[in-house]
């Protein structure tokens, strides 16, 4: 089923962030940091060829940081090659410049309007693909704390905590009732019958969703919870963070200046 294979996603993704590896070494605060500075360079350049070399340098930390190549490319390209394709495909027609190919219908494309095809593509590919080696290096917990260090109001991180939290408990709630349905039926369901099941299967999803966040709620207040999240994890920057930091300035300022 769709949702045992979302579960199954997620706790491979806590599994590879927790194994040894280049940037699971790393100081979560500094690869949140570091994050940022490279989606800043991939969004001023102006140079293909940079966005292709900082891609390829992606592919090579989440090969060093013992992530499976197929699959990292695979969660990166499987959608945005659809949803962003949607979008870049009109640049291919409609911009001018010189042509390349006449396609039927009096459609043609044009070397700008690839070029801009290509950089959308790129910049998004790029930039999805420093968010998921963030994601796939890090425990979700790690990242959550890392946020502080933008100065994000508390309340925020622990709202993005629950709700990471608590999606995976709806999931298996909702596993669960798909599963007992399907074991008492002797036949499959089709038309009204099924969207029925449907609609009533999401009416009782809710109501437990609303009745499982009220218990929650009560549990950590009576835990000593005062609207502040806390957790065991302690970040200490040593010699390698320090110069993994200087390193990635010095590479996003090369991006920046040789994409300009």
């Amino acid at each position: 089923m769709d949702i045992d294979h979302t579960l199954e996603q997620s706790l491979f993704a806590e599994k590879t962030a927790r194994q040894p590896g280049l940037l699971q070494e790393l100081d979560p605060r500094l690869k949140i940091l570091s994050a940022l500075l490279v989606l800043l360079a991939v969004g001023l350049s102006r140079n293909l060829t940079v966005i292709i070399v900082l891609y390829f340098l992606m592919l090579a930390l989440a090969l060093f940081s013992k992530i499976p190549l197929a699959f990292f490319i695979k969660r990166v390209w499987l959608f945005i090659t659809f949803f962003t394709g949607v979008i870049a495909l009109p640049a291919l027609f409609i911009t001018p410049g010189t042509v390349l190919v006449y396609l039927p219908l009096g459609l043609v494309i044009t070397k700008t309007g690839l070029a801009t095809a290509m950089f959308f593509l790129l910049r998004v590919g790029t930039s999805v693909s420093v968010a998921v080696l963030l994601v796939l290096t890090t425990p979700w917990n790690s990242v959550l704390k890392s946020l502080g260090v933008l100065r994000i109001p508390p309340v925020i991180i622990l709202i993005l905590g629950m709700t990471y939290r608590y999606i995976h408990l709806l999931l298996h709630l909702t596993n669960d009732m798909f599963l007992s349905r399907k074991s008492r039926l002797l036949r499959r369901m089709k038309g009204p019958e099924e969207r029925r099941l449907i609609a009533a299967t999401t009416g009782t999803l809710m109501n437990k969703s609303l009745q499982v966040s009220s218990e929650v709620y009560l549990a950590m207040q009576s835990r000593g919870f005062r609207n502040y999240p806390r957790t065991m994890d302690t970040f200490k920057m040593r010699r390698i963070d320090w110069l993994s930091g200087v390193l990635v300035v010095m590479m996003v300022a090369a991006a920046i200046w040789l994409g300009k």
